[in-house]
């Protein structure tokens, strides 16, 4: 079902950007903003891992160095078919893990101190489940096209509002000319950001979901990953990732800047009490 809706919700932001880029931008406006936001987000795309690792000073590590961790990396990612992943670790107090990497023969799982100091093995396992399913889920490849659309629909608004600025549209009919065109163009330039940056933030919730599920099934200890997601919003609401970047925010396991309740639809996270409720009715065979 995830799965179905990321894709539903991925047709409805192509068709919104169609929408918003004939309506404030033209067919050349389009090919514009789409070609600036694709030409950013590929390049983070590409050099994503590098650049979100040396953000957090993450420190690739050795099998001698922690072999517990990298065994169950391993047993994981064997398990998946995945090649393995590099292996690294962040020096912090704040429990939390990502995944990286353009594709699965160029990926690698970090996870932080604290969060290694506080789970059980059963429930870094489960963690560490998670982050290998969004690999092999490509949600890194999703995330950069959801970005590149969203991208694209902004610079369409600011687009519209230099061209209300300035007396006209793409079209040089009356319509668009006259004070109600321009009130109507400011105002899609206003709201279409808006919408398009929800749709983006419900793909990354509905890939959480997902990468739960599917982690879940990986490791076969859905509660452990129930446990260990409760364990790190309280973690996360005693010592927040005081360093960490609302641009990377989504990467993370659980959001480093808040904790439990403090969802909304501008969040890249579902509920953490959502998310433990469907890995208990896992658990129990009712999904």
């Amino acid at each position: 079902m995830n799965t179905l809706k990321t894709v539903l919700l991925m047709t409805l932001l192509m068709a919104f950007f169609v929408f918003v880029g004939g309506l404030i931008g033209g067919q050349r406006g389009m090919y514009i903003a789409f070609t600036i936001a694709f030409l950013m987000n590929i390049f983070s795309y590409w050099f994503s891992d590098k650049m979100v690792l040396a953000m957090y000073r993450a420190k690739e590590v050795t099998e001698a160095e922690y072999p517990a961790l990298y065994r169950i990396v391993r047993n994981l990612a064997n398990k998946g078919g995945l090649p393995m992943p590099k292996v690294y670790v962040m020096q912090s107090g704040t429990p939390n893990a990502f995944a990286t990497g353009r594709n699965p023969s160029h990926a690698a799982v970090a996870v932080t101190t604290a969060i290694m100091g506080m789970l059980t093995e059963d429930e870094l396992e489960g963690v560490i489940a998670h982050e290998l399913s969004h690999i092999g889920g490509r949600d890194i490849l999703i995330g950069t096209v959801a970005a590149t659309i969203a991208g694209a629909v902004m610079m369409l608004a600011d687009m519209a509002r230099w061209a209300a600025i300035f007396g006209g549209g793409h079209r040089d009919d009356e319509e668009n000319g006259s004070p109600l065109g321009m009130v109507a163009m400011i105002v899609v330039s206003i709201f279409a950001p808006i919408a398009a940056m929800l749709i983006q933030m419900a793909i990354s919730r509905s890939r959480e979901y997902r990468a739960d599920e599917e982690g879940a099934r990986l490791c076969g200890k859905p509660l452990s990953l129930a446990s260990a997601l409760d364990k790190i919003s309280n973690g996360v609401a005693y010592h927040p990732m005081d360093d960490a970047k609302p641009a990377t925010a989504h990467m993370f396991i659980m959001n480093p800047f808040s904790a439990r309740g403090a969802m909304n639809l501008f969040s890249t996270h579902p509920p953490v009490e959502e998310r433990i409720k469907r890995l208990r009715e896992i658990a129990r065979g009712a999904r």
